[in-house]
């Protein structure tokens, strides 16, 4: 795409939150919900006459409708429809101005807010805001680029517990069968990364891992199989991202086991985790297909899988966040990588060389069933954001950039990377500029070639042993469709039956091409990628006579 390629949301110049709080009120048996939340818009531009939140409007029996909006108790002008609430201000913007506006308004979610029970046929409540169902139930500016603080004041019936985002401000009965709890995240997330779980919890605190709180939250039936389900992974996690990456961006981490029939999403400092459970109390309901991650992770005994794929999100996608739909490789490629990352930590090289082999072999199935480029183009059908394109060629290209720059390169340039964006948004250009800078190498080839070619490329080849020149000729070509890859290929060369190969590489630029690799005495055998760092097609190379 070019430089100035956008996916379609519309972006609006000069508006930008600083804080949501969203005061709620949920209620038994009724699935209707109603809210009196504040938004506070930092303008950043003068003589701006309106801006518009996104807030879904009532259709088929569901949705929001508007009562009053409202800045400093008077109300004013809006419209909503289409799914878009906006304002009329009372008088022009001016530039660094921060202005609060009050929403009114009921109804019942299409999505976004799930209601029914879960497994145990207890009522319950659960968001599910991925990527762009925040405005289903709340108003926001419902895209990525939009990160900014928020607050929960939830009011429900006493019998139930509430975890949202954030640190725990308080919870006070009211005395009429009803509790209101006030959670606040102190550090500025995207929309959709806002979350409320509402359910007759077991909560257990588990102490602090590098100066986070770790929580696990549970239907009660369930406390002990919760803990020896979550606490020990998301321990080793938390301490091997905070030591590698960089410091956790949150006030705590919560585990949440939540009535969806599988799948998992990474809201900020709350992860929820489905239970083969439903929400309508009789067929089960399943989350998202993009939800579906921790099997097609990492699939080897002791495994991070899920929790440390999610937990990865906590670094990547949520402090760290894509500005943009079309780079959402960036935080689902990471999460993917990342997992097997902690598999190689605290598991061992060979169950990482066999997950990222696996990564390998679906991100060529995936590319093969789409024909897509790992970058989106202008995404504008959000339904089809992070195929598994996204998390397996993802994750590849990460694999394929630290096996480029050496590992320890790799670590300092991903420090460095999200030392510059954390908390913020970032882009493909901006890894690309982590990397160049830290590496020292002009890596503008492998990033145009890798995020947004469609094709996998594919080598056919021979070797054989030149005697009168001691050296061991190889001969190759890319047979893939398309313009051929710049592919630096290690060779190795096993000399004896130990089959431990000297490991020489080759930078292959053109369709076809030799190389000759000097050797005192005839190999064994030649084996190309011997350590697993190149995505291509199984190649067919052999010996043949010279």
């Amino acid at each position: 795409p070019s430089p100035g390629a956008l996916d379609t949301y519309p972006r609006q110049p000069g508006v930008s939150v600083d804080l949501y709080v969203f005061a709620l009120e949920l209620s038994d048996p009724s699935d209707a919900i109603s809210g009196e939340p504040t938004v506070t818009i930092r303008f950043t531009k003068d003589g701006l006459t309106s801006f518009f939140l996104d807030l879904a409007t009532p259709s088929n029996g569901k949705g929001m409708t508007t009562t009053g909006v409202f800045s400093d108790s008077v109300p004013l002008h809006y419209t909503h429809a289409n799914n878009r609430l906006t304002i009329t201000l009372p008088r022009p913007s001016r530039a660094s101005e921060l202005r609060r506006f009050t929403v009114r308004y009921h109804g019942i979610p299409a999505d976004g807010l799930r209601m029914g029970v879960n497994k145990y046929n207890e009522r319950c409540f659960f968001s599910w805001n991925w990527p762009d169902k925040a405005h289903e139930w709340l108003p926001t500016i419902d895209h990525p680029s939009a990160k900014a603080t928020s607050e929960f004041i939830v009011t429900a019936p006493d019998k139930y517990s509430v975890v949202a985002n954030g640190l725990l401000q308080s919870e006070v009965s009211l005395g009429d069968g009803r509790k209101t709890t006030h959670w606040k995240e102190s550090v500025p997330i995207a929309s959709w990364l806002n979350a409320i779980g509402v359910e007759q919890f077991a909560v257990h605190h588990a102490g602090m891992v590098r100066g986070v709180e770790l929580q696990t939250w549970v239907a009660h039936q369930e406390l002990d199989s919760g803990i020896a389900r979550f606490e020990t992974t998301a321990r080793q996690a938390l301490e091997f991202y905070s030591d590698r990456i960089g410091p956790y961006s949150y006030e705590k981490l919560a585990n949440v086991t939540a009535p969806f029939n599988g799948g998992a999403t990474e809201h900020a400092t709350e992860i929820f985790y489905g239970d083969g459970g439903t929400l309508d109390g009789a067929t089960p309901r399943a989350a998202p297909a993009r939800r579906e991650r921790s099997p097609r992770v990492a699939a080897v005994p002791g495994s991070g899988g899920t929790i440390a794929h999610e937990i990865a999100h906590q670094w990547f996608g949520n402090s760290v966040t894509e500005g943009d739909w079309d780079d959402a490789w960036l935080s689902e490629g990471f999460a993917t990588y990342f997992a097997l990352l902690y598999d190689e930590h605290y598991v061992g090289h060979d169950a990482f060389i066999q997950g990222v082999k696996a990564m390998f072999a679906r991100a060529r199935a995936a590319e093969d069933a789409t024909g897509k480029p790992l970058v989106h183009e202008n995404i504008a059908d959000l339904r089809d954001v992070i195929p598994q394109l996204v998390y397996q060629k993802g994750g590849s290209v990460l694999h394929m950039l630290r096996g480029q720059v050496g590992t320890d390169a790799f670590w300092k340039a991903i420090r460095e990377y999200y030392r510059l964006h954390q908390n913020g948004n970032a882009s493909s250009a901006d890894l690309e500029r982590a990397f160049e800078e830290t590496s020292g190498q002009d890596l503008g080839w492998f990033f145009a070639q890798w995020l947004h070619g469609t094709t996998t490329p594919a080598l056919d080849g021979s070797w054989w042993w030149d005697a009168t020149k001691k050296t061991v000729v190889i001969q190759l070509a890319q047979t893939q469709t398309g313009k051929p890859y710049r592919l630096p290929v290690e060779v190795g060369l096993v000399a004896d039956s130990s089959g431990v190969p000297r490991v020489e590489k080759v930078d292959m630029t053109q369709a076809s091409q030799r190389f000759e690799i000097a050797a005192e005495s005839a190999p064994l055998n030649v084996v190309l990628d011997p350590n697993t760092w190149m995505l291509m097609e199984p190649a067919k190379f052999s010996r043949r006579q010279p």
